[in-house]
């Protein structure tokens, strides 16, 4: 790559590297395709890597496409003067690209997005929901169990609780009972999820309302929560499971829209109809980047009940950007595609730190 020419390198984990590793670890592959379909963005963005040279080169940057597999070597050759890294995944477990913002720092690279400790932090729910909490964010209280034993029995709720693997995904409840109204059935969700995904499970107090997906990209180097997108996410279902989820992205999202199973969810702007929790959210946005460092590319799933009230479910160091939603965002608040805002993001980056080196 390189040495001298300014360059933007993009390390991604792709679905198969991260199928064949979780099958020759044990897992059927059946459980695999699911786990590593979390990895989709990879498949799905692979198709405009030239897309995003071309972009970049008309700012007098060089795009480098790395998989994951090759980042130690890569990163290890890269100019630390020219060199900018951005990390498409995340992950600590199934999943490994929070080695790549790890393996930047130890070259003395620039990165795009949060620090290495929180691509660790965001895979885990329970200790990450315990972080929000400490912050005083409106998340959720949660319990957790391991193959149907407590480790930290959750909280009394009226209204039920709702049972997610602790390091697969913190709004997707797998199958359809994950809502659940008696703690036994939640211990024997947490068997299942044992059985399938070797995973623990949270469990916390069912919360109402709508589901909402802010999204946040710093295309300039000053931007602040005033750039956030924030959408209520309307599928028709009050929560996503893994079979909605493979239906949405990657080579199973080609494939159930092959066979017409695909429906992309509605976006609405939650400040339309409920402005009050739109600067809610804000808020929360801007506690997220001053007390827990997110930064540069971000995204926040919460539902937002009737009266404005506000849960934080979850935070993301490495949205999806090749999903609808942060595609909608980036022509909303941006008025580009996706390939250009990145493009645009990264030179400016490296711009704003050539001004202050």
């Amino acid at each position: 790559m390189p040495r001298h020419m300014p360059t933007l390198i993009l390390v991604h984990e792709p679905e198969k590297a991260c199928f064949d590793r979780l099958v020759a670890d044990g897992f059927p592959a059946e459980r695999a395709l699911e786990i590593s379909s979390y990895l989709a963005q990879s498949t799905d963005l692979s198709p405009e890597f030239d897309e995003l040279a071309a972009t970049c080169e008309r700012r007098g940057l060089a795009f480098v496409p790395v998989e994951l597999d090759d980042a130690a070597t890569a990163l290890g050759k890269a100019d630390p003067e020219t060199t900018l890294v951005w990390t498409l995944t995340d992950g600590v477990s199934y999943f490994r690209g929070g080695a790549a913002p790890a393996l930047a720092r130890l070259n003395g690279l620039k990165t795009i997005g949060a620090d290495d400790s929180l691509f660790a932090l965001c895979q885990d729910k329970f200790r990450s929901g315990a972080v929000l909490g400490a912050l005083g964010l409106p998340v959720p209280q949660a319990g957790l169990a391991r193959d149907g034993h407590w480790l930290v029995e959750p909280p009394d709720s009226a209204a039920g609780w709702f049972v997610k693997p602790n390091r697969l995904g913190a709004k997707i409840g797998i199958w359809q009972d994950s809502r659940c109204e008696d703690l036994g059935n939640a211990l024997e969700l947490s068997r299942r999820v044992f059985a399938a995904y070797r995973d623990d499970v949270v469990v916390q107090p069912y919360v109402a309302g709508r589901n909402v997906r802010a999204s946040f990209l710093g295309l300039k180097p000053d931007t602040g929560a005033e750039a956030l997108g924030i959408s209520f996410v309307d599928s028709g279902a009050d929560f996503q499971t893994m079979a909605d989820s493979l239906a949405l992205y990657g080579g199973t999202g080609e494939a159930a829209k092959a066979a017409g199973h695909y429906a992309e969810p509605v976006l609405l702007p939650v400040a339309d109809t409920q402005p009050g929790a739109a600067a809610t959210i804000r808020r929360i946005a801007e506690r997220l980047r001053a007390g827990l460092g997110l930064r540069d590319v971000f995204s926040i799933d919460l539902r937002v009940e009737a009266d404005d009230h506000v849960h934080l479910i979850e935070f993301e160091v490495c949205p999806g950007l090749p999903c609808f939603d942060f595609r909608a965002y980036c022509r909303s608040q941006w008025g580009m595609g996706l390939a250009d805002a990145m493009a645009e993001t990264a030179a400016n980056r490296l711009t704003d730190q050539k001004r202050h080196a």
